[in-house]
């Protein structure tokens, strides 16, 4: 037992020191980015190097359900084999006994990684860049809304109670008084997070009713999204321990901004070390404008998978703290992609149109895979915006059936996420899009019931 806990990452080990490990979580992100997997003894855990997983599991729907998705075999839900990230080994600190969580990748039979997993398919897509001597450094900002419990899905969701005894205040921003009426949530996410060894770069109150958001330090990608992948856990335990919900839907009140998961990116050149956004003299780049111009043309395609549910396109409402277009400007908030503010070293370019309801790799992925097409195809970008983009029209599609169908025309996005992901993801979506349509829903009860 001790040889493998010695080489546990630093946090690992403090959080297990002078204390018996009693179970190790074996973990996969499935397609919606929902925790997979098995809990073992640590006993087990220290013998054995993998375990299996039927694929079905990438099959599923955030229902339940299955696609038709296995292929030409048939649904003989085959055995995956998944084998631990040593690197990935963290606290499970909310459990009642001593707990690691550590993630696995997926490999079929051959040893060949399963083209379907999300972990998988953004290391395809960092490996891309690496092949071109580009390190990609991506920093995600995760908005979610603490809400009280919600046992009913027919009633409506509502503002958590604060430490003051109201509920959460909307339209409230950035404000302190705001966040301190979360603080014993909040005091719970910190300690979690170190114990986990994550380190958060901030915490604000957003425009919602007990909206926050969770700047994370700019990082690799895969570590980032497996950073945001335990992020949504943690906070969800910390927000249980205080009798509410912590929700990563899009848009859960309908009167109130929807959360968003923005990710922030550069582009390091691995011989020189330097930000390839960013000349000699400070001044943009080709590469620059070139990223940008990616997202622009692809991004359309891509929402499928930065927006992958019926209530994703519920957030994209004019005027309401989200982009409806791909308009890029400088240190502009109303536009789909932005520049924030920092010096040449630091330049980034913001994509500001993923919901935080993607699954973290799959948004990141899909982003840098925009990105990168702009890259090696030296696309050039529309002119700088100025001004306010919600004058504009909306760029992007407006339901899930929209984006899935111009998601299934975009071969060449296709050709960097792998074609075999692409195939299973869209008939995923596409099953869920069908269960959705056959629920009526309460506004059509009311107003269509007697009046039409």
């Amino acid at each position: 037992m001790a040889d493998w806990t010695d080489k546990l990452p630093q946090p690992a080990r403090d959080f297990l020191e002078g204390r018996r490990l009693d179970e190790v979580e074996c973990i996969v992100s499935d397609l919606p980015g929902i925790a997979r997997g098995k809990a073992v003894p640590a006993s087990k855990f220290a013998r054995q190097t993998s375990f299996h997983l039927p694929d079905s599991i990438f099959f599923q729907t955030i229902t339940g359900d299955w696609g038709e998705a296995a292929g030409e075999e048939g649904f003989i839900e085959r055995d995956m084999i998944l084998k631990p990230d040593m690197s990935t080994a963290t606290a499970a600190p909310w459990t009642g006994d001593w707990t690691l969580q550590v993630i696995h990748d997926a490999f079929d039979r051959d040893g060949d990684a399963i083209p379907f997993s999300p972990r998988n398919v953004l290391k395809r897509v960092v490996d891309l860049y690496h092949k071109q001597g580009w390190k990609p450094v991506v920093a995600p900002e995760m908005e979610f809304f603490l809400v009280a419990r919600n046992l009913d899905p027919a009633k409506e969701i509502m503002p958590m109670m604060g430490r003051s005894g109201r509920p959460a205040a909307a339209r409230q921003a950035y404000s302190m008084t705001a966040v301190d009426e979360f603080g014993p949530v909040i005091d719970d996410i910190y300690d979690f997070a170190e114990a986990q060894g994550f380190e958060i770069d901030g915490i604000t109150q957003e425009g919602g009713a007990g909206q926050l958001e969770i700047n994370l330090r700019h990082g690799d990608p895969v570590k980032l999204a497996d950073e945001v992948f335990y992020f949504k856990r943690l906070i969800r335990e910390a927000a249980l321990r205080h009798d509410c919900f912590a929700t990563f839907m899009a848009k859960p009140i309908a009167d109130e901004p929807g959360s968003a998961m923005h990710i922030h990116h550069s582009i390091i050149d691995v011989e020189t070390g330097r930000n390839i956004f960013a000349g000699p003299q400070g001044g943009d780049t080709d590469a620059f404008f070139n990223f940008i111009a990616g997202l622009q043309q692809h991004l359309p395609s891509a929402i499928a998978v930065l927006a992958p549910y019926v209530n994703s396109y519920r957030r994209y409402v004019k005027d309401h703290a989200a982009p409806i277009n791909l308009a890029w400007g400088r240190d502009n908030r109303t536009t789909g992609i932005r520049i924030p503010l920092s010096g040449p070293e630091s330049r980034r370019i913001e994509n500001r149109l993923a919901g935080m309801d993607c699954n973290p790799y799959l948004g990141i992925a899909a982003s840098l895979a925009c990105g990168y097409l702009g890259l090696v195809n030296e696309l050039r970008p529309e002119k700088q915006f100025r001004g306010d983009a919600y004058d504009g029209d909306s760029d992007i599609p407006a339901v899930l059936g929209e984006a899935l169908d111009m998601f299934d025309e975009a071969t060449e996005l296709h050709e960097i996420l792998g074609p075999e992901f692409a195939r299973v993801y869209s008939i995923v979506k596409r099953t869920e899009y069908q269960e959705f349509l056959l629920v009526i829903s309460p506004w059509e009860r009311e107003h269509l019931l007697l009046n039409v």
